[in-house]
Parts: structure tokens; C-alpha cells; sequence
């Protein structure tokens, strides 16, 4: 697969029950169906985004907006598709959404023991800024705290 046969796109409401197969493989505490309902249809205050390969759904990624901030909620890649640059392409579509819409800068959180998402969004300009103690139900551990600055 070339990463130029990756196209991103908005998701709706048709894409779910491919969103919930991934979400399901990549997180031990998978959002619901549901959740990922109510999130589409809050268009006002939320922007999902897809990786599609011919149709095919590979990943998929979520930014809330809130004031002139945007809060990433999720970025998840399938499995069989990672390390090709889909989360980097991913990344880069909240980024732009981000500045499209003015948002003055943007945060998410991410394990403490992720260091490749850690060094994603490194590269794409987020910094650590904190530390959220305990944060994953699953297992109880820290989040790191990024955030960039949209220019």
C-alpha cells in the first residue's frame, strides 16, 4: 500500500461499524457504538476523520472543539495497517481541521508508556505539558498531557 492511495475523508454515520471494529482491536476500554453516534451527530462541537484505502476503512481519528481549543479524543490505526504513516496522515488532518476552524491550539492525552504516539505527535509540534495521574481505568495508568500551539 503507498500512503498516497490513503485518502481522508469526514466520517459518518455509515462508517461506524467499521470504526467499531477497529476501535475494538486497538483499546481495552473500546468506546461504544453509541458513543460513537452521539459523537457524529454533535457536529457543532466534534470532527471525525477517516483513512480509507479504496473504501476500506484503516483508521480513523476525533477532535473536540472547545472554545478556540481543540481536544484530541482518539486516534486508532487497524492493526494490519500500522507503521505506514496512516497515524501521521491521521494527525495532520486534525491539525488542518484545527487551523481551518481557528483553533488556537490543541492537547490530548496519550499512555505514558506510548512513546511511538508520544513521538508522533512530537513530530508534529505537541509538547509535554503535564501529567494526569492514573488516568486509564484499565490499568490505572498516567496520561501525558501534549499540547501544540497552532501557528
Amino acid at each position: 500500500m503507498n500512503i498516497d492511495q490513503v485518502n481522508i475523508c469526514y466520517m459518518d454515520l455509515e462508517d461506524i461499524d467499521d470504526v467499531i471494529i477497529i476501535e475494538n482491536l486497538c483499546f481495552t476500554i473500546p468506546w461504544s457504538r453509541e458513543s460513537f453516534i452521539q459523537e457524529i451527530s454533535n457536529s457543532q462541537l466534534t470532527r471525525y476523520i477517516c483513512a480509507k484505502v479504496n473504501d476500506k476503512m484503516i483508521g480513523y481519528a476525533g477532535m473536540w472543539k472547545i472554545c478556540d481549543e481543540g481536544h484530541i479524543t482518539n486516534i486508532a490505526v487497524h492493526p494490519e495497517y500500522r507503521r505506514k504513516g496512516i497515524g501521521n496522515k491521521l494527525v495532520k488532518g486534525l491539525i488542518s481541521i484545527a487551523q481551518k476552524e481557528n483553533l488556537y491550539k490543541i492537547t490530548l492525552e496519550v499512555r505514558k508508556s506510548n512513546n511511538a504516539a508520544q513521538d508522533l505527535y512530537a513530530r508534529h509540534g505537541f509538547r509535554v505539558e503535564g501529567l494526569r495521574k492514573k488516568y486509564y481505568s484499565d490499568n490505572g495508568e498516567d496520561a501525558i498531557i501534549m499540547w501544540k500551539k497552532n501557528d
